[in-house]
């Protein structure tokens, strides 16, 4: 069975949140993803520290799919940086890991 991931970004509205988890499910790069807001995010940027409401939008992929999820996020992002964050699932029904990896496709 592939490695099944989790990939975190946020963004800073709910319409760009849907778009982006939208946009990967379409391109078959997750099988899904949950969108969560609105969180508050606290963050040093530009030597400054800074609090904004952000959308957070957390897709489950593949390994084989990370490079290709990840440059659609970039692509897709209006973030200068985009937080993009990738945590291995260690553990998990297996049928819904076989789920995720049926309907993810490496490009």
């Amino acid at each position: 069975m592939a490695q099944a991931l989790t990939v975190l970004t946020t963004t800073d509205s709910a319409a760009k949140a849907e778009a982006l988890a939208r946009g990967a499910v379409e391109a078959r790069l997750a099988a899904c993803a949950q969108i969560s807001a609105p969180v508050t995010s606290v963050y040093r940027w530009k030597n400054a520290v800074e609090t904004a409401e952000e959308w957070q939008v957390l897709f489950k992929t593949t390994q084989a799919c990370y490079a290709a999820l990840e440059a659609h996020l970039v692509a897709a992002h209006d973030y200068e940086t985009p937080e993009i964050i990738a945590t291995p699932v260690v553990g998990g029904s297996l049928a819904y890991l076989a789920w995720i990896e049926a309907e993810t496709m490496v490009p």
